[in-house]
């Protein structure tokens, strides 16, 4: 009887101990950043340079303080990966929480990367601490974190159990040194993806093994030449996608349409430039004035790219909306943004041309 209360003890002692092990926090401005267009931005986890908040429109602006696309690289040998994050409690109606402000971890195995777990919004406010994965085998593993696709991030801890290591990680995964680079509105920013890894821009990365810089922002998307400057910034870029058509009328494409173009070529006469038409809305079935807006805006944005091609620019791609969501108008949450289905559908939509222009 002493011997079987002596094992309990020891059991539960050892239990107590494991549960109470001390986990240790990094600061990830310890680890790599990646996604961001430029290095030197307004704050750490935020898209515009500093410079840009007294020549940019305030909504605009405003939206470059989200995250959307950016990412963590680290490795660990831990048995189970924490975060703690500080974000600005942002919410919208049609979208979850965690796509909207929290935290998405994949790890590389031999088949690529896969999702492992998310960081959610427990609570209501600002200040998140969440266990996004254990029960694993301690081994050493390579780990990407997404960020928030409409939320800021105010400071981000990566935690371990003591005794783990947390450390900057170890292979180029995915590939930094040829960015592609993509523009446009809330459907790019990541708008409605469930959860960040799920954006479409983080599926193209993924497939691709390429970094992709999201530069989308939700009702936004209005040509300006700070954006294209941005863009032209991006160190040896592989292409520039330009998805920018659902917040353009024909009138703003026919007038500004060519001038940020021009911003693009000039600084990169040889780099691909992709344009990508709006997409079929499904209640343009029955709503004409929405279908006649979309044949007319996809039409300024064709005789853009074919004006450029007759007066000789070479790599330019041109990606209709003929099955780029499907033909079921299952794709949608309210009608104009993508569920998680819609954004596979769209990523493998626009997969092959992106990948012909960067061979």
């Amino acid at each position: 009887m002493k011997k079987l209360i002596i094992v309990l003890a020891a059991a539960v002692g050892i239990s107590l101990a494991a549960s109470a092990q001390e986990i240790k926090y990094k600061d990830a401005r310890e680890l790599p950043l990646y996604g961001k267009a430029v290095e030197e931005t307004s704050a750490r986890y935020t898209r515009f340079p500093a410079s840009y908040q007294q020549e940019s429109r305030k909504a605009l602006w405003d939206l470059s303080l989200n995250s959307a696309g950016l990412y963590i690289r680290f490795r660990s040998d831990a048995p189970e990966i924490h975060a703690k994050w500080v974000n600005r409690n942002y919410q919208m109606p049609h979208m979850t929480d965690v796509g909207i402000g929290g935290l998405d971890l994949y790890t590389l195995t031999k088949d690529g990367w896969r999702f492992v777990g998310a960081g959610f919004n427990w609570t209501k406010g600002t200040h998140h601490e969440r266990k996004i994965v254990s029960h694993m085998k301690p081994q050493m593993r390579e780990y990407m974190l997404y960020l928030p696709l409409y939320d800021g991030i105010d400071s981000l801890y990566v935690g371990a159990p003591e005794g783990s290591v947390i450390e900057a990680p170890a292979v180029a995964k995915p590939a930094y040194d040829r960015p592609v680079v993509m523009y446009g509105t809330s459907i790019l920013q990541g708008g409605c993806a469930s959860r960040p890894g799920m954006a479409h821009t983080s599926i193209i990365s993924r497939k691709l093994d390429r970094e992709v810089i999201n530069l989308g922002f939700s009702g936004n998307a209005h040509l300006d030449p700070e954006v294209a400057r941005l863009m032209a910034a991006v160190k040896n870029p592989a292409c520039f996608v330009l998805d920018f058509v659902p917040n353009c009328k024909a009138e703003r494409i026919n007038e500004k349409g060519e001038a940020f173009f021009r911003i693009l070529r000039d600084a990169h006469p040889d780099v691909p430039i992709v344009f990508v038409e709006n997409p079929f809305f499904p209640h343009a079935i029955v709503d004409e004035e929405t279908r006649s807006n979309i044949k007319e805006n996809n039409g300024a944005l064709k005789n853009l790219y074919l004006k450029m091609k007759k007066e000789g620019q070479k790599k330019l791609y041109y990606i209709t909306n003929d099955g780029m969501t499907g033909d079921d108008g299952e794709s949608f949450v309210d009608g104009v943004h993508l569920t998680d289905l819609g954004m596979l559908r769209y990523a493998e939509h626009v997969l092959p041309t992106i990948k012909k222009a960067i061979r």
